[in-house]
């Protein structure tokens, strides 16, 4: 990297937080009791995958939704399920199809002969945790019925407008190999996605456990609630005072701005990319246990955050460039802030 010396964000900085809240360190090891409470959950189901399970729950506590793109058995269902049964959320899964109609994720009005009136009858985005399966598979109408529901989480079906109950997260998958018969999905859409994650296969050790463990019948039913809704309200309350450098501040907001002026890119990341970055390293650092920011934490999440919301020109397309070379390429050359007076 190009810079040396100490790292500014050891929670010992002397300027203040940008935070400007009081830290919540109570609340702040709660939260790390959950986190390796829900990791230790999960494992008993999930070989491996503690990133993707620290990512999850970054984006639980940032209130925002997960783009998981990879091939098909590689564990994305199974993983949504045991979060949501380790954490006593409702879930439902929502299989994407060109078939699909908005009214059948958000749900509809149908008439009860009984009363004679119009009953609202539910659609699967009014669970907590929701997987929508091959999300590009559905036309951009049904797309677009998510929107809403990702963004204000709320619903308006026949004019009504219905809020959906915390903690709302969906979990988008799509196959990044199948392009036929498929709606890629636009990059207003993507933005709305707080992360993109892949599951990657496994190693050999681990898939040899897998198989051992769906012979014995290990499954995400089995699972008991280690915290509930209550419990991540609190942690989402404690998660906005974890400290943040201001020189740390000016360093994240600059990465992001570096890639609107990239050679390479058309559309760089916007300014939501700042915030979206900004809570998840508040989040990231609280998971590990800290209640403080480091840097690290910031070029940890950098691709996570930034690659889904970048746009390349064609002719780097071309040259078989792609938007993580972007990112790696902006995180290894700007420098790393470090504090005053050290050398």
């Amino acid at each position: 990297m190009a810079a040396t010396g100490s790292r500014v964000g050891s929670g010992h900085a002397t300027g203040e937080s940008v935070t400007g809240m009081q830290r919540d360190t109570g609340g702040l090891a709660d939260l790390g009791r959950i986190a390796s409470a829900v990791r230790e959950s999960i494992a008993q189901v999930i070989v491996g995958k503690t990133e993707v399970v620290e990512l999850l729950l970054v984006a639980l506590l940032c209130d925002g939704h997960v783009l998981l793109e990879d091939v098909p058995g590689v564990g994305k269902t199974m993983m949504a399920r045991s979060l949501a049964a380790s954490l006593g959320l409702r879930f439902a899964r929502v299989q994407c199809t060109p078939d699909l109609l908005p009214a059948d994720i958000i749900g509809t009005s149908v008439y009860n002969p009984n009363n004679r009136e119009f009953e609202f009858r539910a659609g699967p985005v009014m669970n907590q945790i929701v997987l929508a399966d091959e999300v590009n598979r559905a036309t951009p109408r049904t797309q677009s019925a998510l929107l809403e529901a990702m963004g204000e989480r709320q619903v308006t079906v026949d004019g009504v407008t219905r809020k959906l109950e915390p903690p709302f997260l969906v979990l988008a998958t799509q196959n990044p190999i199948e392009f036929e018969g498929t709606f890629p999905l636009p990059e207003a859409q993507l933005d709305r996605f707080l992360l993109r994650v892949h599951m990657g296969y496994p190693d050999a050790g681990e898939e040899r456990e897998i198989v051992l463990r769906q012979v014995r019948g290990a499954h995400p039913d089995a699972l008991s609630p280690v915290a509930g809704p209550e419990d991540l309200q609190r942690a989402k309350v404690a998660v906005r005072t974890v400290h943040v450098d201001p020189d740390l501040m000016r360093y994240l907001v600059d990465l992001v701005a570096s890639t609107r002026n990239h050679a390479d890119i058309s559309l760089g990341a916007s300014p939501r990319a700042s915030i979206s970055l900004f809570m998840s390293a508040q989040a990231l650092a609280a998971v590990r246990g800290r209640d403080y920011v480091l840097p690290d934490d910031i070029q940890y999440l950098g691709p996570y955050v930034l690659t889904h919301r970048m746009q390349l020109k064609p002719e780097s397309q071309l040259r078989g460039r792609s938007a993580a070379d972007v990112v790696q390429e902006v995180l290894e050359h700007r420098p790393l802030p470090i504090e005053e007076g050290v050398g």
